[in-house]
């Protein structure tokens, strides 16, 4: 087991290091493939001593080689979070064949987590993709042996999810985007994998992670009652709690 997770460790580290790439690029319609990494400051590129996760943005003291530009320290702290992320699942799934599947949920949600909180947005370029891949992953899982969960409910799940948030959305139009109704889905399709309890877990606690972060941004004067605040992270939280911890947390609200 620990094999296995300092392997999805040090994969989480390289997915997050390409992440950072997404987070930055996507939103502005570029390539992620060209041009190479790259300082936007003077343009010069990234050497690959200069990329190694995590490492290169210590021994650089956050700066630019070339100019010295500030490097924000996002960069390493996604990585790092990728990592933490990908060991949390290994750790939860060990040597399931359904774990790339999960992997694969992890990197994206937090790439569009990041993406939704700098510019309000859930690229559909990475959302809809999600579904057929989660499809995929979840069905070879079904297929290699896995007991872990059903790819029939999997897919039920998305159907409810999506079917919520929908109605949610059609309901009150300005308190949600509809990028956060494409995204419900491929929640749901995981999160369904996993049960109907971990699937309502997922459901109530990214509502409850957005109202306790809304009360206390309220109280703290950063944000009024109109303010936007966007939803797509902490339905990205809700899931990951649920993934983790969905059924002793649904245990625990039923007094089982």
């Amino acid at each position: 087991m620990l094999s296995l997770v300092a392997l999805c460790v040090l994969l989480g580290l390289v997915i997050g290091s390409f992440l950072n790439v997404v987070i930055w690029r996507v939103p502005r319609g570029e390539s992620v493939v060209r041009p190479p990494s790259h300082c936007p400051a003077c343009d010069g590129l990234v050497a690959p001593r200069d990329n190694v996760p995590v490492v290169s943005w210590l021994l650089l003291r956050g700066r630019c080689r070339a100019c010295s530009a500030p490097i924000s320290p996002r960069y390493p702290l996604v990585e790092a979070g990728c990592g933490a992320l990908f060991a949390a699942m290994a750790l939860r799934f060990g040597f399931d064949p359904v774990l790339p599947a999960f992997l694969y949920l992890v990197a994206v949600l937090l790439a569009l987590a990041l993406i939704d909180v700098d510019v309000h947005r859930l690229p559909d370029v990475l959302t809809l993709p999600s579904y057929a891949v989660g499809v995929a992953l979840l069905g070879a899982a079904a297929m290699a042996g896995s007991e872990s969960g059903s790819i029939g409910r999997a897919v039920l799940g998305a159907a409810v999810l999506f079917a919520v948030y929908f109605a949610l959305w059609f309901a009150y139009p300005a308190g949600m985007g509809y990028g956060d109704v494409k995204l419900s889905g491929v929640l749901g399709l995981h999160l369904g994998w996993l049960g109907w309890d971990v699937l309502a877990v997922g459901l109530l606690g990214g509502f409850f992670a957005g109202g306790a972060s809304g009360v206390v941004l309220l109280a703290l004067g950063r944000a009024g009652r109109k303010t936007k605040i966007p939803f797509g992270p902490f339905m990205i939280v809700g899931a990951l709690l649920a993934v983790l911890a969905g059924g002793p947390v649904a245990d625990a609200w039923l007094g089982r």
